[in-house]
């Protein structure tokens, strides 16, 4: 067999579960659901898989209201995970006083951690920008409303995010989400006290602007995550993500920033444990 015929036969594998971190991490963004994780059990194996990489506790991320209410209840099955609700973006064209008052309730339950993802997503067309500019104001309320951190999506859409977030006051912590941005803009967020969140998109070898704001960010603005079952890093970007895959991305952003790997790993469970609030599996 060939070696392009091998790449595609492994394609949809999971890569393998790489050695342990020094210091355990946390993955700031997942979606556990999306991975096929919805049972207890399920969800119990792939944490126990994250964990034999050094990744010890997740927040699973909503992005409709289905979802929100899954991710809040999955929270509970097990320490090890923590939940952000939200309506995505590109789920807004529809947004009831129903649908917020169910994502009021959510966001106020202990194990919810963070308002998110929402922001603005220009890359697709499934909601109109006037209706994005609108949730999007009202999740800024609500994150202010109960105290927890603002995550942010944001897809071709970076002055406006920044526009909105000015004119309604952010929250006291924003997390910027799979940060997409150049330099330029990471010093925008950084000069705002916003937190860059990094994904495998950032250990892609072609995204150079992003590459350059990963190794400048300062390091108490620096969060890892994976956003899985989606942007699996380098060198197996296209095949199934997991959380335990984080464990790759802060190996390549170590290496990219010139830093020890104990010493990052240390640096972002720390930046996680303050902006979510997060110890020894519970809440502060």
């Amino acid at each position: 067999m060939g070696p392009d015929r091998d790449v595609s036969k492994r394609r949809g594998e999971r890569p393998p579960v790489p050695d342990a971190l020094p210091v355990p991490v946390v993955d700031a963004h997942t979606h556990l659901d999306a991975c096929g994780a919805v049972t207890p059990d399920q969800v119990g194996e792939l944490l126990d898989r994250a964990n034999a990489a050094g990744v010890d506790r997740v927040i699973t991320v909503a992005d409709d209201l289905a979802s929100a209410r899954w991710a809040a209840e999955a929270a509970t099955w097990d320490d090890r995970v923590f939940a952000a609700v939200a309506l995505h973006p590109t789920r807004t064209s529809t947004f009831t006083d129903e649908d917020r008052a169910e994502l009021t309730r959510l966001a106020g339950q202990p194990r919810v951690v963070a308002v998110g993802e929402t922001g603005l997503d220009y890359y697709w067309d499934y909601a109109p920008p006037a209706a994005q500019h609108e949730a999007f104001r009202w999740h800024i309320e609500l994150s202010k409303r109960v105290g927890k951190p603002l995550m942010i999506h944001d897809r071709d859409a970076h002055d406006d995010v920044l526009k909105i977030l000015d004119e309604e006051g952010p929250p006291s912590t924003v997390v910027f989400h799979c940060f997409s941005g150049d330099l330029a803009f990471a010093r925008a967020c950084v000069e705002r006290g916003f937190v860059l969140s990094f994904a495998g998109t950032a250990t892609f070898r072609n995204a150079h602007a992003l590459r350059e704001a990963a190794a400048w960010a300062p390091a108490d603005h620096v969060l890892v995550e994976t956003d899985a079952p989606f942007l699996t890093p380098h060198p197996f970007r296209g095949r199934p993500n997991e959380p335990y895959c984080a464990n790759y991305t802060l190996r390549d952003l170590a290496t990219l920033r010139h830093v020890e790997l104990a010493e990052l790993a240390a640096t972002v469970t720390r930046n996680a444990e303050r902006v979510f609030g997060l110890r020894d599996g519970v809440e502060s």
